[in-house]
């Protein structure tokens, strides 16, 4: 097993989750079996009670386990399959050490930072590595270098790596190189301060990846290698992106990042054929059509909120060798100016999930545009639930239809809470979370897309369809067309006479690769391009 530290330093935000992961594809590309792992040093038990503005969407595994959004990375970039092992958070570690001293687990000892909870965290290594059995186990730390509270995930690993062995365990350090206009020159000096501080702690970093936005100079990486004391080889340029982070692999095999990490841990590897992430590129940079869609949201403001989201979109076109143009829309400004204004002139709308009441009118009148218009519309997890409370209001006249969620009182609740979570009182990993099995009718649109009457897909929700109201909107044209194993529940639905009107329970978008884009986004994404030609055609 051979074992690899990424770190940050400078500033957050840096791409430590999307260099791990694109340095996955690359050793996968060169017949390595590749897991990876993220350490996150913040006290939350998981980030799922977490605001999306403040951390970014919450990714769901298959076992139903709530992620840093990075694990998603490392899905889409890679074949590796994740679990709750390959997430750790300080509030976890913690959590486990106390559980375990109140057991007297360490037999009255004085439990302390230094063995108890770096061994923890040394633990969770062992363990993934494993329950893998990887060629290579990449992991990623979480935060900058140099904060308080990341400090025993770098004592940890900086031990760990000591007892593998020089060959079996690399360090990697994503930096920042920041251009200075006044000066006209990019400084190296917070790379060299950043790994200052790692070796401060024993961690000399053995590759450094240099995040910029131009091409670093010979004599500026000379500079870094000289006074960060690597290999000047061992300086990677990685600049910001053109069109779409699956650039990343190219640009890093460019920079033989790939072989060099393989010369030190003695991997005698063949080169990998990255022709088909070159395809996907091709068709990201020049693609043969172009659609305009608008996503109605209430995170638009950070597009880390709906990343993968976002991320699908961009698979469903590039499945259509097509462009998406994407308009974030906040659910509060249609509320102010009205679906017409805001929505006009769009091939299609996306609603995604979120929880709480703000903008909730907004996305009802987002899907009462797209249904009327007979506009491509595509409801993720609420967006389903918008598409019914809408459908409910102005097709069934059920007055002030609503959600449970959003109004207790509502006199038609064609949204209620599930009845497991009735007595839930404690918000974190208490939802309908993970994969399900979900059943298709044998004519519907989705069985099509899909190619299969039986699918799993991931969930994270609370409120479910009102299974009271399952014949009158059955009988109105609202095909209740994918269901929960067994039936109980309704998991996806499709409007008859729509030429797109999808919606679903569950999170596709977790499933989605820019390789293998989702049935359902490709199928969105096919709908918006083919209303598109039809209206050039029709004139």
């Amino acid at each position: 097993m051979k074992y690899i530290f990424v770190t940050g330093g400078v500033v957050s935000s840096l791409g430590k989750g999307l260099t791990a992961a694109s340095l996955g594809t690359l050793l996968e590309h060169r017949g390595l079996k590749v897991c990876l792992q993220k350490f996150d040093p913040y006290l939350n038990v998981d980030p799922g009670t977490m605001n999306p503005y403040q951390h970014g969407e919450v990714y769901v595994l298959d076992d139903g386990t709530e992620t840093d959004l990075d694990l998603g990375h490392y899905e889409r970039f890679t074949h590796v399959q994740l679990t709750k092992l390959n997430n750790l958070t300080s509030g976890r570690v913690y959590l486990n050490v106390l559980e375990r001293e109140r057991k007297g687990g360490y037999l009255g000892k004085t439990v302390q930072v230094i063995p108890h909870i770096t061994d923890e965290i040394q633990d969770r290594i062992r363990l993934v590595a494993e329950t893998s059995k990887a060629d290579v186990l990449i992991t990623e730390i979480g935060g900058t270098t140099g904060d308080i509270e990341g400090l025993p995930f770098l004592e940890a690993i900086r031990e760990f790596a000591l007892e593998q062995g020089p060959h079996n365990a690399l360090f990697i350090h994503v930096t920042y190189v920041p251009f200075i206009k006044a000066a006209g020159e990019l400084k190296t000096k917070p790379t060299q301060q950043s790994v200052a501080k790692l070796r401060e702690i024993g961690i000399a970093p053995q590759i450094l990846v240099c995040r910029c936005d131009r091409p670093l100079a010979k004599d500026v990486r000379q500079k870094i290698s000289l006074f960060c004391n690597v290999p000047y080889e061992a300086v990677i340029e990685e600049r910001d992106v053109e069109y779409s982070i699956y650039e990343v692999p190219l640009m890093l095999q460019r920079e033989r990042m790939d072989e060099l990490v393989c010369q030190r841990l003695q991997l005698d590897q063949p080169a990998g054929d990255m022709s088909r992430w070159q395809d996907t590129i091709r068709k990201l940079i020049a693609p043969q059509h172009r659609v305009r869609i608008g996503v109605v949201g209430k995170y638009t403001g950070l597009p880390d909120a709906y990343k993968s989201v976002y991320e699908a979109i961009t698979h469903g076109g590039v499945a259509n060798d097509c462009g998406v143009e994407v308009e974030r829309i906040e659910a509060e400004q249609i509320e102010r100016e009205g679906a017409e204004k805001v929505l006009k002139g769009l091939g299609g709308i996306l609603v995604p999930g979120g929880f709480g009441d703000r903008g909730i009118e907004g996305k009802i009148a987002a899907a009462q545009y797209a249904r009327v218009h007979q506009l491509p519309y595509l409801g993720l997890c609420l967006g389903m639930q918008i598409a019914t409370i809408e459908f409910a209001r102005h097709v069934l006249n059920l007055e002030k239809a609503h959600s449970t969620e959003f109004d207790a009182t509502t006199p038609h609740p064609v949204i209620a809470l599930l009845e497991e979570q009735q007595a839930v009182t404690e918000m974190g990993g208490t939802m309908r979370l993970g994969s399900q099995e979900i059943q298709l009718k044998m004519d519907s649109r989705a069985a099509r897309l899909y190619g299969a009457f039986v699918v799993h897909e991931r969930h994270r929700h609370r409120y479910e369809f009102n299974n009271r109201y399952r014949p009158a909107f059955e009988a109105a044209g609202f095909h209740l067309c994918g269901t929960s194993h067994g039936g109980e529940l309704v998991e996806l639905i499709e409007l008859a006479g729509h030429p797109f009107f999808m919606a679903c329970q569950f999170h596709p978008e977790f499933r989605s690769k820019p390789h293998a884009a989702h049935p359902l986004f490709q199928g969105f994404i096919a709908a918006v391009l083919q209303r598109q030609q039809t209206r050039g055609v029709s004139g």
